[in-house]
């Protein structure tokens, strides 16, 4: 019975400019060293006018590589521009690379200057379409407080994935990695993607939470290991993780290098992060995953009030949303991204 909502700042983009340019918000991206400001969008098609998915993009700075992703099932990719660097960049220097061909002409960014995106459309007559799977994994904060939300996935995996193969008429493999802290009795488990959905519901059904202690948790550990541990297939047509927690990853200047290497793993392995914040996260955590959820394409989910169950949530800074069960909200999600 949890409620939630969600909101993709890809499709607000002059409510997100704003908010990174408020006082009271600017200072998260000094913090955490993401700076989500000057974006290339890019959608590619076939010569139908048909987004292709999986297409992969690298965009240039010069001669050297700026960022590098995979096109959604929409045809969409999203590259960004000194992503981990606050200064602007000189946009004669940018190129793109599209499924290995360098494409010529002055490219469109969006920065806080755009009500909305800019979008690249290139056509790609030789491109072919993926086969018709994609992977869904489940990244889970198991400490201590995170004990309503194991038991909604207990209860619910089945259903999500069940109704969204059906809905989506797409073949739907599914992984499980659960996380908690340095010290506590495990640091990551996981199983690894399989298309049995009852065997990722059995390994579920075995995971608790307990241990933690602390505020901060082995965030950076648990995007590594999904990245490691994980079979992603490559040749999917989607790929999407689920970051369930409520806490952020440790301040420490080594940890934030390994987010951000990850976090351009996940973009260039075209894997959509969509974050799911629990009761306990604060706004300095919230703004973490904003940024994680930007950088590889995927939107934000934030558990709210409605349900009354757990403990309060904080009012995310978004623009108006629609409240949903949570299930429903990640079939939704999964529909979007995969169809």
């Amino acid at each position: 019975m949890l409620t939630a909502g969600e909101w993709n700042d890809l499709e607000h983009w002059k409510f997100w400019t704003n908010i990174i340019n408020d006082n009271d918000y600017s200072g998260k991206m000094s913090y955490w060293k993401f700076y989500p400001q000057q974006l290339v969008a890019v959608k590619v098609v076939d010569k139908n006018e048909f987004g292709i998915a999986n297409v992969p993009v690298t965009l240039l700075n010069g001669r050297q590589v700026e960022f590098t992703t995979k096109t959604d099932n929409d045809g969409y990719a999203y590259c960004w521009i000194n992503l981990f660097h606050d200064k602007n960049q000189n946009q004669n220097d940018l190129w793109l690379i599209v499924d290995g061909v360098v494409i010529n002409g002055q490219l469109k960014v969006s920065s806080r200057e755009n009500r909305k995106l800019n979008i690249n459309t290139v056509v790609d007559k030789d491109a072919k379409h993926p086969k018709t799977t994609a992977d869904i994994a489940f990244i889970v904060d198991a400490t201590g407080s995170m004990s309503d939300e194991i038991r909604f996935l207990k209860s619910d995996l089945n259903y999500i994935i069940d109704r969204a193969k059906f809905e989506s008429n797409i073949g739907l493999r599914t992984a499980a990695l659960f996380y908690r802290d340095i010290g506590d009795s495990y640091l990551t488990r996981h199983d690894d993607f399989t298309d049995n959905v009852a065997r990722t519901q059995e390994f579920v059904s075995r995971q608790s939470a307990n241990g933690g202690g602390d505020y901060p948790e082995a965030v950076h550990t648990a995007l590594e290991a999904s990245l490691e541990k994980l079979s992603w297939d490559e040749a999917a047509r989607a790929r999407i993780a689920f970051l369930i927690l409520d806490a952020p990853a440790h301040y420490e200047e080594d940890i934030i290098k390994s987010l951000q290497n990850s976090i351009r793993l996940f973009a260039k392995k075209g894997i959509k992060l969509i974050p799911v914040a629990a009761s306990g996260v604060d706004k300095e955590t919230e703004f973490m995953l904003r940024f994680f959820d930007l950088a590889t394409g995927g939107t934000y989910v934030f558990l709210t009030d409605d349900s009354g169950i757990g403990n309060s949530h904080i009012k995310a800074t978004v623009g108006n949303y629609q409240v949903e069960s949570l299930a429903e909200l990640m079939i939704r999600l999964i529909k979007k991204y995969v169809d």
